[in-house]
């Protein structure tokens, strides 16, 4: 990987970041309700199952597993993020669930003995790890032999104009150029053949993907443009913002008010949205 490839890890490590996502954890949840749902599917999940979490961030999809586990089966997410997962503890708590535990780990190396669980979710993240094959690895390692690891990732950037277009804008007035898929990054793994590929090198079995809508709403234009300007908001677009002068940067401001202008319309704002989710058996 580039010594200059961006650190999305750090990015995430801070009561701000963490306060924004637990703030837009309904809107979040309805966006990606349809693909979590899938997600859980392709875990196969049973009742005792003992779950692991890898980032699992605020907690949405921790709850939501543990529920699915019932109350002998047992989760514990992990996140490299203390403050992501102090807001994860108060959704359990909220949510009257006592089956997760939490823990501050990197996912590239996981402190677990092998074979330790049932099944290991990891829900768009995978692409932001720095080596996210040695994440699967670690996935792969932890899980026991029968068991399903099963993540969800961004599509690619033209399926994703809600940040596929500000990133393509920026980058062009700053002539900065669209990293590779060796590069972490929001589409990093957005081409499913890779994303098996990546599978199918860590010895998973019975590797498979699927496609699901990811789309994203909000009361109007300005709204969404509120929320990708604030600090707390899209992580990937500020680290390119960030390159560009004071001029060039209202530049790209003007550009993409423009350029999102297409979806909003009577019912608010409404972009198209599309996720992967990978599933492979040990």
């Amino acid at each position: 990987m580039a010594d200059n490839s961006p650190d999305f890890t750090s990015v995430y490590q801070t009561d701000e970041r963490a306060d924004h996502w637990a703030r837009e954890k309904l809107r979040r949840q309805e966006s990606s309700a349809a693909a979590t749902e899938t997600l859980i599917k392709a875990a196969d999940l049973h009742i005792g199952d003992r779950v692991l979490e890898v980032a699992a961030g605020t907690g949405d999809l921790a709850v939501t597993v543990a529920q699915a586990v019932g109350s002998s089966g047992h989760v514990i997410a992990v996140d490299s993020s203390p403050q992501m997962l102090a807001h994860a503890e108060k959704a359990a708590r909220e949510a009257g669930v006592n089956n997760i535990e939490t823990r501050v780990m990197n996912a590239e190396e996981l402190e677990f003995e092998e074979s330790s669980f049932n099944t290991v979710i990891c829900k768009m993240a995978l692409m932001l790890f720095g080596n996210p094959l040695t994440a699967l690895t670690e996935m792969h390692r932890v899980v026991k032999l029968g068991g399903r690891v099963a993540v969800m990732v961004w599509s690619s950037a033209d399926k994703n104009p809600f940040h596929g277009l500000p990133l393509q804008i920026a980058r062009r007035i700053g002539n900065i150029p669209t990293p590779g898929p060796d590069i972490p990054g929001l589409f990093a793994l957005g081409d499913s053949e890779r994303l098996k590929d990546l599978f199918r090198k860590v010895g998973f079995r019975n590797v498979s993907n699927q496609s699901s809508a990811h789309h994203r709403k909000y009361v109007s234009l300005q709204d969404a443009l509120t929320l990708i300007k604030s600090s707390g908001g899209a992580a990937a677009l500020q680290n390119v913002m960030v390159n560009l002068s004071i001029a060039d940067q209202e530049k790209a401001w003007a550009e993409i008010t423009e350029a999102l202008t297409q979806f909003d319309g009577p019912n608010g704002f409404e972009a198209p949205g599309e996720v992967i989710i990978a599933v492979g058996t040990k």
